[in-house]
């Protein structure tokens, strides 16, 4: 790939135009591909199509979609797969599965809207691999845990233990899934209390 068409695209600032949802940051499409052709007015895209459909489908993974973007004479391709708001794999039809907190949790099946969706997701990878917005997937855009005093962590972990009790969990089987052996090992605490939250929401 060309150094200038990296170095060009690396450096926009897409703080501004980014939604947070699930833990995940999202850029918008129409923003990321008018920032490449306002630099590139050459750039094009195209999505891969399989047996003449737009995407990959296999009964036991679920849905693939692929993108080739091209800027001057570089072609890189990209893929994602269709997923739920819970990040699990699309198929053509409902599925259940378990976790360690909740069973029976349903996973919709795909339909073309969220096909389309992952199409546009799936240009907007493609386009960092060119620079744009890349930092955004290596987590950069994420700031460090402010450090603690001992007493404060103490006290942060004391929340987190009543969260966790509040919310219907033990500390068991929060030390299980993060794979730590106790709660004063985790780094984050407000980020775990998040997601028991949503254990439970789940």
């Amino acid at each position: 790939m060309s150094d200038s068409i990296f170095a060009t695209l690396s450096q926009i600032n897409v703080n501004d135009k980014t939604k947070d949802k699930n833990k995940l940051t999202y850029l918008s499409w129409p923003f990321a591909w008018g920032e490449v052709k306002k630099a590139f007015p050459e750039a094009v895209y195209t999505v891969e199509n399989h047996d003449g459909k737009p995407y990959l489908y296999d009964s036991s993974l679920g849905y693939l979609v692929s993108t080739v973007v091209t800027i001057g004479d570089q072609s890189i391709p990209m893929s994602l797969p269709v997923m739920d708001g819970a990040n699990k794999a699309m198929k053509a039809e409902a599925y259940t599965y378990d976790t360690k907190f909740k069973k029976g949790i349903v996973c919709n099946a795909a339909t073309m809207f969220d096909i389309n969706k992952t199409m546009m997701r799936c240009l907007v990878k493609n386009l960092a691999m060119f620079g744009l917005g890349l930092y955004i997937y290596a987590g950069e855009d994420l700031p460090e845990a402010p450090q603690q005093s001992e007493e404060d962590r103490a006290a942060s972990l004391q929340k987190l233990q009543s969260h966790i009790e509040k919310c219907g969990y033990t500390s068991e089987q929060v030390c299980e899934s993060y794979q730590v052996k106790s709660l004063s090992e985790l780094t984050d605490v407000n980020a775990v209390a998040k997601q028991v939250t949503e254990w439970t929401k789940g």
